[in-house]
């Protein structure tokens, strides 16, 4: 059995343990961790922008389904989103998670004899459909 030392004694084992890493093992690090980003960044940028549009989805399904029971109970479309709001068929006009705005295309009925609003897009989508910004 080894008796206890007082005092510090500094052996050639316990100085490598002391000195910490060298150059090329924090660089063998940095390099996997950027191999793995190259892998996950995109990866979560794609599952961020299909979790918008599923959320986009749902929102138009929300204000059509909205649009149906306003035209089913008064017997006409609305003239205005905000009358779903006002008329509480919707707490809120919702935002569309793409644009992050409250810009929804409007398409009028397509039988002249009514009016008001039928059914409604994403602004997104009308721009995807006109690259040229026509």
């Amino acid at each position: 059995m080894r008796a206890p030392t007082r005092g510090f004694r500094t052996t050639a084992a316990s100085l490598r343990r002391m000195r910490g890493f060298t150059l090329v093992e924090l660089m063998v690090v940095m390099v996997l961790i950027a191999l793995l980003l190259t892998l996950a960044v995109p990866r979560y940028f794609g599952a961020v922008d299909r979790g918008k549009v599923s959320v986009q989805r749902e929102n138009i399904a929300a204000i059509r389904d909205a649009i149906d029971k306003f035209y089913g109970d008064q017997g006409k479309y609305p003239d205005a989103l905000q009358d779903l709001v006002e008329k509480r068929y919707l707490r809120e006009i919702p935002v569309d998670p793409v644009t992050d705005k409250r810009d929804w295309v409007t398409v009028a009925p397509a039988d002249t004899s009514l009016t008001g609003i039928y059914d409604i897009q994403s602004k997104a989508a009308q721009a995807e459909e006109k690259p040229d910004g026509q």
